[in-house]
């Protein structure tokens, strides 16, 4: 049997190496396993590659890619998922904030028969409130709409069965949201508990907007629950227009005056409001088809190692 590490760098100088130090021996710890590290440089403008380079020289089990540019951490993973050879593989950053002392913990998981073990976190050092808060009302909100379950506290962190790799790799559409693949796909799934310590060295890469395309992508591949605000909104704003005219009735009909503009307020209200957020859920799909139709590919690859 052999085992992956699919890790995504960007910009790791300080930490890259650090990861490989701690991962190696665990990795050996797994007598009956063959092994690989692949690391995917999403583009690093720092001395990542460089080091990189140097570790692929040293261990022809470390084998790396290179982005001709950042094209961002999903397609670093799916990239991974394309070119790992293991019968089960474990996606994880490489700033040791998720302990890699846990993969053998995960790898007994999965020879019990589980196809998907998730890294569930119970405690999150160094990590901003915004992100602690965004993301817990982000997953709360985005189960209550899906057909499926994201597990909370979980990010990317996992190890997952060859087969679930073949599938996502297989799916044809365009800026896979991984962490929804990864339920929707079913399959036996499980989890193990851990304290996420802060990042050996560096600092983060993912600020609000990177975290908003993120949910942009998570929402519009993982239902149609925004089609359907339409349909809501034009119904609200339709029992608030009736509410309005029936309002002014009344005035009228026990003789109040009032200004004979007022009528166009409800109509005005209602109709304005309603095209522009039908408008705006339309063009989010649209959006995606464009992508979709454009078919260009997810990531380009400038250089690789030990393949």
């Amino acid at each position: 049997m052999k085992i992956s590490l699919i890790i995504p760098c960007f910009n790791e100088q300080e930490t890259v190496e650090k990861f490989y130090n701690a991962a190696k021996p665990v990795l050996r710890s797994l007598t009956d396993m063959e092994h690989e590290m692949i690391f995917v440089d999403d583009g690093s403008r720092d001395k990542t590659g460089e080091i990189l380079l140097k570790l692929a020289k040293e261990d022809k089990t470390v084998k790396v890619v290179r982005f001709s540019r950042n094209f961002g951490q999903q397609a670093a993973m799916i990239c991974g998922f394309e070119k790992c050879g293991g019968d089960c593989a474990v996606e994880l950053d490489c700033d040791l904030q998720d302990p890699v002392e846990m993969i053998p913990i995960m790898v007994e998981k999965w020879k019990q028969g589980y196809e998907v073990v998730h890294g569930r976190r119970v405690k999150r050092k160094g990590e901003t409130l915004f992100k602690k808060i965004s993301a817990y009302l982000f997953y709360k909100k985005l189960n209550k709409i899906t057909s499926f379950q994201i597990p909370r506290n979980t990010g990317v962190f996992k190890l997952i069965d060859r087969k679930i790799i073949d599938i996502i790799v297989s799916l044809p559409e365009k800026n896979k949201y991984l962490p929804g693949l990864e339920s929707w796909v079913g399959f036996k799934q499980t989890f193990v508990e851990y304290e996420r310590e802060a990042r050996v060295g560096g600092k983060g890469h993912y600020n609000a907007a990177k975290l908003m395309r993120i949910a942009k992508s998570g929402v519009v591949a993982n239902t149609d629950y925004p089609l359907t605000l339409s349909l809501k909104a034009g119904a609200t704003f339709g029992v608030l227009s009736v509410l309005g005219f029936i309002s002014l009735i009344m005035l009228a009909v026990f003789n109040v005056p009032f200004d004979a503009a007022l009528w166009a307020l409800p109509t005005i209200t209602a109709t304005g409001s309603a095209v522009m957020l039908c408008n705006g859920i339309t063009n989010m799909y649209v959006d995606k088809i464009h992508e979709q139709t454009q078919d260009r590919p997810e990531y380009i690859i400038e250089k690789e190692i030990n393949f």
